[in-house]
């Protein structure tokens, strides 16, 4: 894919997630969350290079002070990734993001352990973490998952799940639990309530 592409799946990712982004220059120029992903793919190439690992975290942290989200140059992160606001966003070094995954602020993908190895989370495509949600440890959140707000996830969870509280437990997706918000909301006219 070439750099026009990719540039252009990006807008069209922030376009899809936010209904409150106006153009292209708008996001470009504004959008921090999307700032991070860049800088992150730039020091992920570094990271993968001998030798680049200083220059890596050192560009890593520079993104963090300018947009507020932490990217280890570590994570792998997938395609059509979205950080809705940002501020506060930590992903750790052994994180492994799929395609589609929309994270907003407060969040962190953490670990428990001090251990070298895989220590912290794998998101599969299609997982949508709600703001403040702290993800701990290895563990695996299966494809199309949605994770509520504020929630402390310590263990994985299948594919389809609705995962909320703490610690975190989750449920199966219903059909309609797929749907937008939006969709499964009733309509009722202000002048009903006089």
């Amino acid at each position: 894919m070439s750099l026009s592409e990719r540039l252009r799946e990006d807008l069209e990712t922030v376009r899809a997630h936010d209904p409150a982004a106006r153009g292209n220059l708008e996001i470009m120029l504004n959008y921090s969350g999307m700032h991070a992903v860049w800088a992150h793919r730039l020091a992920h190439r570094l990271w993968q290079k001998e030798g680049g690992k200083f220059l890596a975290r050192t560009l890593s942290q520079f993104a963090r002070f300018l947009t507020g989200v932490e990217i280890h140059p570590g994570a792998t992160i997938g395609r059509r990734f979205f950080i809705d606001h940002g501020m506060g966003v930590v992903i750790g070094e052994t994180t492994e993001i799929g395609n589609d995954v929309m994270l907003y602020h407060g969040v962190t993908l953490g670990g428990r352990s001090l251990e070298k190895g895989k220590r912290h989370p794998t998101l599969e495509d299609g997982v949508t973490v709600g703001a403040g949600a702290k993800v701990l440890g290895p563990v695996t959140i299966g494809a199309g998952s949605a994770i509520g707000g504020n929630s402390v996830v310590v263990h994985s969870h299948p594919a389809d799940s609705i995962i909320t509280g703490i610690p975190a437990r989750s449920r199966l997706r219903t059909p309609e639990a797929k749907k937008p918000l939006v969709d499964a909301v009733e309509y009722i006219d202000p002048a009903m309530w006089i």
